[in-house]
């Protein structure tokens, strides 16, 4: 055992800084996930042992660009750091990591940390790319001119943090004396680059300049986004179903044990129709969750989604916006909530709201499990020209749709507004191969999160849906499908007059209601509805025959369309409200989703209907 004291570390730098790959390499699957009292910024904590034995706790804050706090993500860094945040004990160390391939930006935010005057340690991270580049930089030199401690990392590389680690196990450094007040930090880091940064040969032309030619070319640049989407999209079917094949077998065998083990009744139908089969139609479809959320955070990771942002500078200024969105959007594809909350970074108060407001309409990964079931009911598993995947390419036409009426819509909302011209700066950072660990532990959240998602609100209302179905039981002497006379049946009567117009039945109708909650739940309660109207007990396998033999195409159509646009999430909604602290924007964006919802599902609905006849 080591005398040395628990530590309690804050990791802070520029956003494209590395430090969220050394947080993941630093604490592994030891990590927590949460957000701060009273605001919807993420909080991610750690835990790790040092080669001494000592204990550390280390927080990773929001990446800032400055303590000057514009947004809510900045204002906690800078509190935080400060050790002013309520009901966040003060950091023992700060811990500024610094992209040593960008110095002369991640230096100046480095120094205002510097000025806080509390024990820091200083990280170099990437310090691999920088000798690629040519330029040596003399550690020791820096650490005398800083008073700090510097190290060295590679924060994707195992055993990059040695450095890190060992840093943690000195004693604790002492606070730096802050430069005088009023010390330009422009020319104080033009002071240090000129004492410590060096270059040992000349410049060749690198990779990334190279590849650069053509990811920001604005042709063949715009080809390579094209296929990269059009390959996740495809990907999101043709690799997941092996392991969908899996989980469902796992499922209904899970089912069948289960249900030979209880006697019939009521509690045998709560556990396998409510409990099992709801549970089991959703977790499904986690391989295609995972996939979407690999595709993405593969792309982060890489360096590319900033040149993507730049790439579509222009696309996104036909709308009326800027590149700035592209990243939020794209974050909306895995949910809207993240993507939402990553609007903060766009100074434009105009162009955030707009964003916000249209965020909804990307694809999120909760409607998956709705697009997978109906896609793979009533579209031919079949391959277009020997290498195209015809599921595939309808669901990426589903995910198309939704990003061009967002642009159209976000055309419309900024009609009235000034056209101002605020031209778009990005950190373009070099391309890195994504770090498998980190990508693993990335991934390994999501699941839980999503696990944790089915085993609360999803089993919930899936039990809540047995019992609507279930309950109360037909009248002596009834002749009608027992569920008819259910609470989930007349519910569905009451809506069906309005909804019968875009071809939705009444089973529809009922499973619309939990999927307010969380849209995949839908997909259970599809299968708690008609496994209990057919006798079905694994509903996990059976659903999709039974709608492909009970619904037209035109129907399927139709409720495609309408999840395309509606806002089936009480989530969304509420991070609405919270960003933009207006109850008025809410109730406009829950009137024109659904408004968009209905028209869609009705134009889907009859021209589907004319076409086939």
């Amino acid at each position: 055992m080591t005398d040395l004291p628990p530590l309690r570390v804050a990791l802070v730098g520029n956003p494209n800084c590395g430090k969220t790959a050394i947080f993941n390499q630093l604490t592994g699957s030891r990590q927590k996930v949460a957000n701060y009292a009273g605001v919807t910024v993420e909080r991610k904590a750690g835990r790790l042992v040092t080669p001494a034995g000592r204990r550390v706790q280390v927080i990773d804050l929001p990446g800032t660009y400055s303590l000057a706090a514009t947004s809510p993500d900045e204002a906690v860094t800078r509190d935080v750091c400060r050790g002013v945040y309520k009901g966040e004990p003060a950091p023992d160390l700060l811990v500024s990591v610094v992209a040593a391939t960008n110095l002369r930006l991640h230096l100046r935010f480095m120094l205002e940390l510097r000025q806080l005057g509390r024990p820091m340690i200083v990280v170099l991270n990437m310090i691999d790319a920088i000798r690629k580049q040519g330029l040596t930089i003399d550690i020791p030199r820096l650490q005398a001119e800083l008073g700090v401690p510097v190290v060295s990392a590679v924060g994707i590389k195992r055993g990059g943090c040695q450095n890190i680690l060992a840093a943690l196990d000195a004693p604790a450094p002492t606070p730096p004396t802050p430069l005088p007040e009023g010390t330009d930090l422009h020319a104080e880091v033009r002071r240090l680059l000129a004492l410590c940064v060096a270059r040992t040969t000349e410049r060749t032309q690198l990779f990334e300049d190279k590849l650069d030619r053509w990811v920001l070319h604005p042709v063949w640049g715009m080809l390579i986004l094209f296929v990269l989407l059009f390959i996740m999209f495809q990907a999101v079917f043709s690799w997941a179903q092996p392991f969908m094949d899996m989980l469902d077998n796992g499922m209904k065998s899970l089912g069948d044990h289960v249900g030979a083990l209880l006697p019939d009744g009521v509690l045998r139908s709560l556990v396998v129709d409510g409990i099992i089969a709801g549970a089991g139609t959703v977790i499904v479809f986690l391989p295609q969750i995972l996939i979407l959320f690999l595709w993405i955070l593969a792309l982060e990771e890489s360096g590319y989604l900033p040149r993507a942002a730049f790439m579509l500078d222009k696309l996104m200024a036909s709308a009326g916006l800027s590149g700035r969105s592209f990243i939020p959007l794209l974050s909306s594809f895995a949910c809207a909530v993240p993507g939402i909350m990553s609007t903060r970074t766009i100074q434009n108060p105009r162009d955030r709201m707009v964003t916000i407001m249209i965020a909804p309409l990307m694809t999120c990964s909760a409607r998956l499990p709705v697009y997978a079931l109906l896609i793979g009911a009533f579209i031919p598993a079949r391959h277009i020209a020997g290498l195209f995947n015809l599921q595939g390419l309808v669901l990426f036409g589903l995910y198309a749709a939704g990003i061009l009426s967002a642009l159209v819509v976000a055309r419309v909302l900024k009609r009235r507004a000034t056209t101002d011209e605020h031209p778009l700066l990005l950190e373009l950072p070099n391309y890195r191969l994504p770090g498998l660990q980190s990508l693993s532990i990335e991934l390994w959240q999501r699941a839980r999160i999503f696990l944790s998602r089915v085993g609360t609100i999803i089993v919930t209302l899936s039990v809540l849906m047995w019992a609507l179905s279930s309950f109360p039981a037909p009248p002596a002497g009834a002749t009608g499908p027992a569920i008819d006379y259910s609470l989930a049946g007349r519910i569905g009567h009451l809506m069906l007059p309005f909804f019968q117009f875009i071809g939705f039945n009444w089973q529809i109708c009922v499973a619309l209601i939990p999927g307010l909650a969380a849209r995949e739940v839908a997909v259970s309660a599809l299968a708690t509805v008609y496994s209990v109207g057919a006798s079905e007990a694994d509903a996990a396998s059976q659903l999709a025959p039974l709608l492909s033999a009970q619904w037209s195409l035109a129907t399927a159509f139709s409720l495609l369309a309408w999840y395309v646009y509606a806002p089936q999430c009480f989530s969304t909604l509420a991070v609405i409200r919270r960003e933009t602290g207006s109850w008025r924007l809410v109730w406009i964006s829950t009137a024109y989703l659904f408004g968009m919802a209905y028209a869609a599902s009705f134009l889907a609905y009859h021209i589907t209907r004319l076409i086939s006849g």
